[in-house]
């Protein structure tokens, strides 16, 4: 697995390089190389001969192997060769050889010869057929190979970007929960928080005698089959026992969940801003306490430079308040934020009826533990805020949060040394304490993989409705929450924030 380089990139909505004729200039030579993202872009539904004219002047493709027949679970036959020659966008493809496939090992680099050969799909596979093993010359072995991070739900929305490469699936899980004892064997739903997608195992395979697992990463190759409607659908193979790469991350249900924001209302904010939660069980706050602690980062905000006290930092910059009393049914939203209990600033809705376990003066007092009184429960613009949610009133410097989501990336947030000095974040959908692929430790925001935030709203009046979905009886979010806001008016309503959208949690 040392050879596998993992690989993000962004997603271009490129017109297609094989409609378009290439500039020349004197002196000037075409490239006998087509990259794989021209080559599949000829394919138009039908098949059709590679020639020097629909591939530019161009005769031969080069590439990297990344399929492994040793462990008996790709489909036979079928060498799969990927590159990134053209915008950085990387590309497969299939190339059905017979028995020589097996020959071949990741990390082999190859030239083909195509010229005369044929795209054609064959049962949703695009494959490259006509290639004689003779035609194919190996380079050189055992180089680095690259494998892509990618999301369920982008390989579902296009099955044909993403058919034949390596692709690394991060903490997958199946839905439902295999019971104890169950193999790997056949069609599973692997869900990564973005989207159920199937992974299958040959029966002969060596993978399938393998524990199902609760959580991991998962390095597949995408295989493309069709639907009784001739739509492509996408099925994830393994290679070998190796591309099962198990998590040792602890799963985590939270008790509370943060599930919106109102961090600009309309006109001055002073104790109109407020923060929507859910409860995944029944909470007595009498008897368990929370709290919720925000964070300004504005450069006038003191104290300056890095949180040395995290999320205790209090003054200017954490301004935190207990829940302490009232209760929350399972599934249902409340509320915690200024005294206003208005939907979008004073002139609004008043939505007092709601379950508000907390409404706080922070105008006119200080915080409950720390933070100065002020004006401005979360910022508006600029450098980052944030919100966090704690199980217990007391929070340190060293104190983990049971659930976290930042607005914005700017401002001194996170420093490694002369000791690391940050926003301390949980396991959730956004973010992990420990990398799922390196297992590096990252306990603070902006550290690590830890990047995710919610943009500035765009003005006054807009709520961040996170919708989303935790499923209990997975112990994991199967619908990671979105990065959407909704402009409320004046007159708005609560179902407005808790209708259509919003989140949601499974059993």
């Amino acid at each position: 697995m040392k050879k596998i380089i993992l690989y993000t990139t962004l997603l271009l909505s490129v017109a297609a390089m094989s409609g378009c004729k290439k500039d020349s200039y004197p002196g000037g030579e075409i490239s006998p190389f087509i990259a794989l993202y021209d080559l599949r872009n000829i394919y138009r539904g039908k098949d059709v001969t590679l020639t020097k004219e629909n591939m530019l002047g161009s005769t031969t493709i080069t590439g990297m192997v990344v399929s492994d027949h040793s462990g008996g679970n790709l489909p036979e036959g079928i060498l799969v060769v990927q590159d990134k020659r053209r915008l950085d966008q990387l590309r497969g493809i299939a190339i059905p050889i017979g028995a020589e496939a097996a020959s071949y090992k990741p990390g082999d680099s190859v030239v083909i010869s195509v010229e005369g050969k044929t795209l054609s799909r064959v049962d949703g596979m695009l494959q490259l057929k006509g290639v004689e093993p003779a035609s194919i010359k190996k380079v050189s072995s055992d180089n680095p190979y690259l494998a892509m991070v990618v999301q369920a739900n982008r390989i579902l929305d296009n099955p044909d970007q993403y058919e034949c490469i390596l692709a690394a699936i991060v903490e997958g899980g199946f839905d439902p929960l295999p019971s104890p004892g169950e193999k790997l064997s056949g069609d599973k739903l692997v869900n990564d928080g973005y989207g159920n997608i199937t992974l299958h195992t040959e029966a002969k395979s060596e993978i399938a005698g393998v524990d199902a697992p609760v959580l991991a990463n998962f390095y597949v190759i995408p295989f493309n089959k069709l639907d009784g409607e001739s739509k492509l659908v996408p099925q994830l193979r393994m290679r070998t026992k190796k591309d099962l790469d198990l998590l040792s991350s602890v799963i985590e249900i939270p008790a509370v969940v943060i599930t919106g924001i109102m961090s600009d209302a309309d006109g001055g904010d002073g104790n109109y801003e407020y923060v929507q939660l859910m409860a995944t069980k029944d909470i007595d706050f009498s008897v368990t306490p929370f709290s919720v602690v925000t964070t300004n980062n504005a450069g006038a905000s003191a104290p300056g430079g890095y949180p040395a006290n995290g999320w205790a930092t209090g003054t200017q910059r954490t301004y935190k308040i207990n829940l302490n009393s009232g209760t929350a049914k399972k599934g249902t939203f409340f509320y915690a934020g200024g005294t206003g209990k208005k939907i979008n600033g004073s002139a609004s809705t008043s939505i007092s009826t709601s379950n508000w376990v907390k409404a706080y003066d922070y105008v006119a007092k200080d915080g409950e533990g720390f933070g100065s009184k002020t004006g401005g429960w979360l910022a508006n613009s600029g450098n980052a805020c944030g919100v966090a949610v704690f199980d217990g009133t007391t929070v340190t410097v060293n104190t983990k949060p049971v659930d976290a989501l930042f607005i914005s990336s700017g401002g001194s947030l996170y420093t490694p040394t002369p000791t690391p000095q940050g926003y301390r974040i949980p396991n959730n959908d956004w973010y992990r304490i420990k990398h799922p692929i390196t297992k590096v430790e990252q306990p603070y925001y902006r550290q690590g993989s830890n990047t995710q935030f919610l943009p500035y709203p765009a003005g006054q009046g807009y709520f961040y409705l996170l919708g989303g979905e935790y499923n209990l009886k997975l112990g994991r979010w199967t619908k990671a929450r979105t990065t959407s806001t909704i402009l409320l008016s004046r007159t708005s309503v609560l179902t407005d924030i808790e209708g259509e959208g919003s989140f949601r949690i499974k059993e």
